[in-house]
């Protein structure tokens, strides 16, 4: 017996920017990666239908390189976004951003603002999508979980907000499920939840509290089988998606 739903809700997009559509729930930082095939089969193990470059303006870091990476992955299968995730201030993240669309073509992107304790600068964050929102980009900012910024960016026109869950790279979870849950019931555009997410247990979380996604990176590159871990995250996704869908017991409702 086929339950009824369930594709339905699996395969529809979370996300839409003009003629691209997100699907898949989760979406992979590869900026720690230094293997092709590596990257290649994350990718594929994880379901990922979003390919995130970036360069680093400042050279601090180096990155894989596209020539590289085009000859073991159908970048075209992929929707481009670019991220900022280097930056350490609101001039790296716009330098960044528009070497990506003038070099590249990116006209989506994963913005960062981080300070030097690598957590989201909400103020920078505003100031720079503003101006970038000036420029046509379409946006993906990252703060933290806070309904005034987010409220700024979805009034400055942003596609979407990533919210951080813990530190990044902490492998810590979701520090504070209910600032998040009502950031995501605020706002009326869709919530990606990253940041310390380090088990699918911790996605499945994020997607039970109404996220549209989550971003992982690190939990994936320092597992023993990065295979076997974007897998259990991509079931873990819909199932928590799923679970979300079904809505809560009324007395589960009522004690939230």
């Amino acid at each position: 017996m086929t339950i009824p739903h369930i594709g339905v809700v699996a395969d529809e997009p979370w996300l839409k920017i003009g003629a691209r559509e997100f699907r898949s729930r989760i979406l992979v930082g590869i900026e720690q990666y230094d293997s092709v095939p590596l990257v290649r089969d994350v990718l594929n193990a994880a379901g990922a239908d979003v390919f995130i470059t970036t360069v680093d303006p400042d050279n601090r870091r180096s990155s894989l390189l596209l020539m590289d990476l085009a000859d073991e992955l159908p970048l075209d299968d992929f929707t481009w976004i670019g991220t900022t995730s280097f930056a350490r201030t609101k001039e790296s993240a716009l330098r960044s951003a528009r070497i990506l669309r003038d070099s590249l073509g990116i006209e989506i992107l994963k913005l960062d603002v981080r300070g030097d304790d690598n957590t989201p600068d909400n103020a920078g964050t505003v100031e720079a999508a503003r101006e970038l929102r000036a420029e046509g980009m379409e946006l993906l900012p990252f703060i933290l979980p806070d309904l005034a910024t987010a409220r700024a960016l979805e009034e400055a026109g942003c596609a979407a907000l990533r919210v951080m869950a813990s530190p990044v790279a902490s492998g810590r979870g979701i520090a504070n499920p209910a600032a998040i849950r009502e950031l995501i019931e605020q706002i009326g555009i869709p919530v990606v939840v990253e940041g310390g997410i380090g088990s699918a247990r911790h996605v499945a979380e994020a997607m039970e509290l109404g996220a549209s996604a989550t971003l992982v990176n690190t939990a994936l590159i320092r597992a023993e089988s990065p295979l076997l871990m974007a897998a259990a995250m991509r079931q873990a996704a819909l199932a928590g998606l799923l679970s979300y869908e079904s809505g809560p017991m009324p007395e589960v409702a009522a004690a939230v």
